[in-house]
This record gives structure tokens, sequence and C-alpha cells, in this order.
């Protein structure tokens, strides 16, 4: 395989390279570790008295601590059969890594869910965020340090089905046990608004769509877990029901799941540009990778 990985020496980078040091990558794999480096010396500018010329100082400090930065990780995680590489990069964070992904063309990009920038999202940072909308392929965006349980949150959406070719086909999920979750999401009816003598039958409505939904996502489930066992992954289905992002959240927490395998977007016509509602809620939520 072909892996990048994004460190900026945050917390949250050093916890990404140590997820990238747990798992057990196929032979002949190369892990590239890059840093992102936006220049910040000062520009010429023009002062009473004269101009303050440039000075490169500060980015040369910069580029030196990024230098034995990412000389530590490539020796943690140096190991047989495998070629790590390292480079340090200028330019805008979140764009140096999305043209390194298009240039490298890895099978994976990893990030940490924060790294140092001042203004960040609740839970994920704005440069991984950026990231995972623009990067041509799987983003894994570490929030743990090891990956031993894996949960597939599936709709039966096309990137859902690419999601679960790469938990069939990548070496790294051959000894993990895998549960596929479905949930039948169907707008419970309205308490108010609702004439009294029509409250009956929109509970009926309601009941008989749910029956409907639960067993198209029963189907759904039994027939990614098929497929998956069919590849020799150790597989289990879950159908649960309610809303989608939170229910999913809920079976990580019950299976105390360190990864969460998601398609960028599901059936619903309504989504983002880049990532679905219900991935978009995941990345925000989940306390998994």
């Amino acid at each position: 395989m072909r892996v990048l990985i994004a460190y900026d020496g945050s917390n949250n980078a050093a916890q990404a390279a140590s997820l990238v040091g747990d798992i057990v990558w196929p032979r002949d794999s190369i892990l590239r570790v890059i840093s992102a480096v936006s220049p910040i010396g000062v520009a010429p500018s023009a002062l009473i008295g004269g101009v303050y010329p440039y000075s490169s100082e500060v980015d040369d400090q910069i580029r030196a601590y990024f230098d034995s930065a990412l000389a530590d990780v490539v020796q943690k995680l140096n190991g047989p059969n495998r070629v790590v590489e390292s480079a340090v990069l200028y330019g805008r964070p979140a764009s140096v890594i999305v043209d390194e992904a298009q240039a490298f063309a890895p099978d994976l990009v990893v990030v940490g869910s924060r790294g140092f920038g001042s203004i960040a999202s609740l839970v994920l940072g704005s440069v991984s965020s950026e990231v995972v909308d623009h990067a041509p392929g799987p983003v894994l965006v570490a929030r743990q340090a090891r990956l031993t349980r894996v949960i597939f949150a599936t709709d039966g959406s096309a990137t859902a089905m690419a999601a679960e070719a790469r938990l069939a086909q990548w070496a790294i999920f051959e000894d993990l046990p895998i549960r596929v979750v479905s949930v039948a999401d169907v707008l419970e009816p309205w308490h108010t608004g609702i004439a009294p003598t029509m409250y009956g039958l929109a509970i009926e409505a309601y009941a008989q769509d749910l029956e409907r939904a639960k067993a198209v996502h029963q189907r759904i489930v039994d027939e990614s877990v098929a497929r998956l066992r069919a590849a020799g992954r150790d597989a289990t289905p879950e159908l649960r029901y309610g809303g989608a992002a939170a229910e999913v959240v809920a079976a990580v927490g019950e299976w105390k799941a360190d990864l969460v395998v998601v398609g960028s977007r599901g059936r619903t016509g309504l989504t983002r540009l880049f990532l679905g509602s219900v991935a978009r809620n995941l990345m925000h939520a989940s306390p998994a990778s």
C-alpha cells in the first residue's frame, strides 16, 4: 500500500503516527510522512527611516524543527519490508496535503483530528476537514492509537460499496472483527400541527414506513456481511433504527470500536458538496478514528 501521513508536531498528529505504526501494513508498502509549513518570514515593508529587509531566519528554524521531528517519526515507523520516507513542504497546509495526495497517489491519507490551528471546528480541525473534503481517495482521521475493532456503517449506496471493497481487499483488515451496521432512519410524525383525527393514521403510516425501512436495511446489512465473509473477513450484522449518525456513534460506544468506516456520501439527494451529512456528523461526533 501507499500511505501518506500528514504530521504537524501536534499531539493529534503524534496519535496518527502511532496508529500508523500499530497497523500491520502489507509487504513493500510505502509510508510517506510530510509536514506542510506556511512560510512566515517578514516580507519587505516600508518603515519610517527605511525598508525592513526580509529575513528567513524564522523559516529556517521552523524547517530545522520539522526536519528533526520527521526524522523521529521515520525512525519509529521504520520496519522490515517497507519504505518510509519524509518531506517538509512549503505552502498552505491543507492545499499542500491535497496536492501531495494528487501527486503521490496514495491508497490512504492519514491525518490527525486536530492540529495546531487556532481556529478549528468543535472536534475536527479545519485542515483535516478540508483534506477529507478534497483528497482524491480515502482519508483516515486518527482519534485512537490502535486498530482493533471496526464498525462499517453502510446504507447500500455506491460510496458505501466502495468503502466495503476496501474492507474486503486491504490486508490491514484481515484479522480484525468487523461489525456491519445499517440504520433504518424514518422521520417520526410531528406531534403538533396534525388534526387529532389524523394522528392515528400518521402513527400507523410511520409504523409501516419503519417496518419497510427495517426490511430494506436488514437486507443491506446481511448482503454486506455475506460479501465480507466470502472475502475472509470476520463480519457480523447489526440493524439499528433512529438517527443514522447518532445510532452509529452509539454502536461505536457499545462495541468499543476504534475505527468507523463510512462512505463519503449516502443515498439522500440532499448532501453537502463533498461529504454527505451522515459522514460529516460522524467525523465530528465519533470518538473512534
